[in-house]
């Protein structure tokens, strides 16, 4: 999450949008292909992973095939480096810092 945040806040994400991650689906920072996105992402991180037939109908209204290998490719991805770093136990390395109000 530390590195995802300083790229998302580069590219533009709010601090209240990055701190708004962990609870996606009560927040009203994301749009609905964002949440489907999520939705997807969360599904794959599942052991064991279950994306439903319906969740990728659901994707497939929002994203071309190419975005739909992307986006399944970056999430596997996230979940192959978080599982490898608990092996080594890293940790953040602290190079996100939301503003002090939103600490």
């Amino acid at each position: 999450m530390d590195t995802n945040a300083v790229g998302s806040s580069k590219a533009g994400a709010s601090h209240a949008k990055i701190a708004a991650v962990a609870n996606w689906r009560e927040s009203d920072h994301f749009s609905p292909t964002e949440r489907v996105a999520l939705a997807l992402a969360e599904a794959m991180t599942q052991t064991p992973a279950v994306v439903s037939d319906e969740l990728f109908a659901e994707a497939r209204q929002h994203f071309t095939e190419a975005q739909l290998v992307e986006l399944a490719a970056t999430a596997a991805m996230e979940n192959y480096r978080a599982r490898f770093n608990r092996v080594f136990a890293v940790e953040s390395q602290g190079f996100y810092q939301p503003p002090a109000e939103q600490r």
